[in-house]
């Protein structure tokens, strides 16, 4: 895996010293895109309980005023990364809502999915091994992810009967077991330390989704497309 798969990917470089002419949103945008990145590094690197406030501002090369004019503490700012995050996933995975049937758009989604995490394995373990750690503001955010995908589930559920209408209604609890079994699949992967194996779990994880969503001739579908 090349370094640039390795690493987040910077947001903006630290502001020039002494006089410039940005306007102040710039500048707060830049220094909450630094400690954003920063928070990420350390939780990354040392987990959330061992990650302090001084160890943030000092990798996003901010001041520590700077850091509580845009957070209230450790937690929310953690918090703000993890949300911030989340919607670039869930934004890169709905990419491929306009492909011409729902299984294409799932196996394309799955692919997408999975890739996302294997190129951002700091962001990988700082999410999955310590946001748990974050007490009950982790839980909320987990549940305004979870939501987000659980209706995406629906939808390529909905998709899937308006193309096979001799489908049976979809099951309530499948958006729910969909999304857990492959967040806690994933979680699995990078607590071993295996993220860059990621991809690799696409066939099984498109078949299981396509046989919950729909039956047996869509997951043959999807074995052969």
């Amino acid at each position: 895996m090349s370094s640039n798969r390795s690493a987040i990917a910077w947001q903006g470089e630290p502001l020039p010293s002494g006089r410039h002419k940005l306007a102040q949103a710039e500048v707060r945008a830049s220094q909450r895109a630094r400690i954003l990145r920063g928070i990420l590094e350390v939780v990354a690197k040392q987990g959330y309980e061992a990650a302090t406030v001084a160890q943030v501002v000092a990798a996003a090369r901010v001041s520590r005023n700077a850091f509580y004019e845009l957070f209230d503490d450790r937690t929310d700012c953690f918090i703000a990364a993890c949300d911030e995050q989340a919607t670039e996933l869930l934004n890169t995975v709905l990419a491929f809502a306009a492909e011409p049937d729902w299984i294409a758009a799932l196996r394309a989604g799955m692919r997408a999915y999975l890739d996302w995490w294997a190129q951002r394995p700091a962001f990988a373990r700082a999410y999955f091994i310590g946001l748990p750690a974050a007490g009950q503001a982790a839980v909320a955010q987990r549940e305004r992810a979870y939501a987000q995908f659980r209706q995406m589930f629906v939808e390529l559920g909905r998709r899937a009967r308006a193309e096979q209408p001799s489908l049976p209604p979809l099951g309530e609890l499948v958006p729910r077991v969909l999304v857990l079994t492959i967040t806690e699949l994933v979680a699995e992967e990078v607590r071993a330390g295996r993220t860059e194996r990621l991809p690799g779990l696409e066939p099984e994880l498109v078949r299981l989704a396509g046989k919950l969503l729909a039956d047996d001739s869509s997951v043959r579908r999807a074995l052969v497309g």
